[in-house]
This record gives C-alpha cells, structure tokens and sequence, in this order.
C-alpha cells in the first residue's frame, strides 16, 4: 500500500498497513448500523408526514373517517425495521387517501 508524504507517493510501513486494515474493519462493522439509520431517518420522515392524523383525530374527536387505515400504516412504519436493514430494499407501505 502507498501513501502521499509532502505530495510523493510512498510506501507505508508494516504497521501503517496494518493499522489501515484495521480501520477498514471497523468502518466495515459500522456499516450496517449506518444503513439501519438512514432507514429510521426516512421512516421517521414519513411518520411524521403524518402526525397531522393523528392530531386531527384527537383534537375533534373522531373526525378522520379512515384513522384505522392511517393506524394500520403508521404501524407498518414503526415496524419497517423488523423487516428491512436498509434503504435499498425496503418496502414502504402505502399511506391511506385523505
């Protein structure tokens, strides 16, 4: 492996080489935890899309004809990281009409 000193090109040492690897090991184990977190960022996204539901639900007490459809979806949010680890395959449910 090479490196760039005082802009040459070098060889690393031994040691650097292997500390190199490590490094790459360790953001090879943070991989997945990166992915599961952008996938709760988009979720969380969506879900808060939505709380506008939920508060109109509440506040005039049974106003939001299909609030069992917006629960049932809300849900599936919630649980979309039981199911999928990352963005790249996840499913995401359909939101109900307004």
């Amino acid at each position: 492996m090479k490196k760039y000193v005082n802009g040459k090109l070098v060889d690393m040492s031994a040691d650097e080489i292997k500390a190199r690897q490590e490094e790459e090991k360790e953001e090879q184990a943070l991989e997945p935890a990166k992915k599961l977190a952008m996938l709760r960022l988009e979720r969380n996204f969506l879900l808060g899309q939505s709380d506008w539901v939920v508060i109109k639900e509440r506040e005039e007490g049974g106003s939001v004809s299909n609030f069992a459809d917006w629960k049932e979806y809300r849900q599936k949010l919630r649980d979309i990281t039981n199911t999928y680890k990352s963005l790249k395959d996840v499913k995401w449910p359909t939101a109900p009409s307004e």
